[in-house]
């Protein structure tokens, strides 16, 4: 793994970003066919129009090496270049090894680190701030972070408050060590990260490999989850802010975890932000959990909304809870 001297004098600088999503589509008519909700009720309570599917055989390492192979592709590099990648995912492969590895060696990355982190919807902001301080601590030069997910494995289809909520996908970004310059340093500026044991059971599975030596089915207490959502997702914004004698004035965009409309917009009222400033994709693809921000940070970067110097803000809160956000200066 790289050695970088002078480690307090290096930021993470985002160089390229990717996204992988599955063929299949579906509907709220087609949920419509299979439980009993509408188009209508769906839309007007989350959001969601339609989310991806994987296909039989697709698996999560599918989808995070495609979003991985496109961040690659946008950075300018090969997967020789990479020495960590860090992979956000609660649908792994396989309970081991790590899908990382799989990613790792479907892109050719020599040595280097591989490995997973599980904290759900905010697993992406985990995971980038891992990275974030293994390159600022000399451990990495270049890493790939990853938020990858097949959610439809472990939704039953047949509960209709939680199936029309998620959907499968991944997107990643590349970053690299770069040193700090100027009074406006570009990259990751800080990530703040929490969480909160007490709730653990508001959103869980019913299985698991020593409870119940299966992966059990999703359940979440939706009005419990929706009312600490918003608050934890504004506290860390405002954290994030603070930290760098900001304001909400100051920034240019926010790329929230998608988990539904209503709790997006109830985020920008809180935080008094316009939505023309956030960037909102939970229509099309579901909540996708880790996936969810990088998803919409790879499109928001690749139709060019987001532009070099662009103040971003990423807040995320997932089962746990845990809850984070992350300011980058693009």
């Amino acid at each position: 793994m790289a050695e970088i001297t002078g480690a307090g004098n290096w930021t993470s600088r985002v160089v390229g970003c990717g996204s992988a999503l599955p063929e299949r589509r579906v509907t709220n008519h087609d949920i419509a066919r299979m439980v009993d909700t509408t188009d209508e009720w769906i839309t007007q309570r989350t959001g969601i129009k339609e989310r991806r599917i994987a296909a039989d055989g697709e698996h999560t390492s599918d989808l995070a090496i495609g979003a991985a192979t496109a961040a690659l592709k946008q950075a300018g590099i090969s997967g020789a270049d990479v020495d960590l990648i860090v992979l956000a995912t609660c649908t792994p492969d396989r309970t081991m090894p790590a899908t990382a590895v799989r990613v790792q060696e479907a892109i050719g990355m020599q040595g280097g680190v591989a490995f997973d982190v599980q904290a759900v919807c905010s697993g992406f902001v985990f995971a980038l701030s891992v990275a974030d301080n293994m390159i600022r601590l000399g451990q990495a030069r270049t890493a790939i972070v990853i938020g990858a997910e097949t959610m439809s494995r472990i939704v039953d289809w047949q509960d209709r408050n939680t199936c029309v909520l998620f959907g499968d996908g991944a997107g990643a970004v590349v970053l690299r060590g770069e040193r700090t310059d100027g009074d406006k340093p570009r990259g990751v500026l800080s990530t703040h990260l929490h969480s909160d044991g007490r709730h653990h059971d508001k959103i869980h599975t019913d299985g698991g490999v020593s409870s119940t030596q299966s992966a059990g089915k999703m359940h979440l207490e939706g009005r419990d989850v929706f009312l600490h959502a918003v608050v934890n997702l504004a506290e860390a914004s405002q954290e994030a802010l603070a930290s760098h004698g900001l304001t909400q004035d100051d920034l240019d965009w926010v790329v929230p975890h998608q988990a539904n409309q209503r709790i997006v917009q109830t985020l920008g009222v809180k935080l008094n932000l316009p939505m023309e400033k956030v960037v909102l994709t939970v229509g099309k693809h579901g909540n996708t959990s880790a996936a969810s921000i990088p998803l919409a940070l790879s499109e928001a970067v690749t139709d060019g909304r987001i532009k070099e110097n662009d103040l971003v803000l990423m807040p995320a809160m997932g089962s746990g809870f845990t809850w984070g956000s992350a300011l980058i200066r693009w």
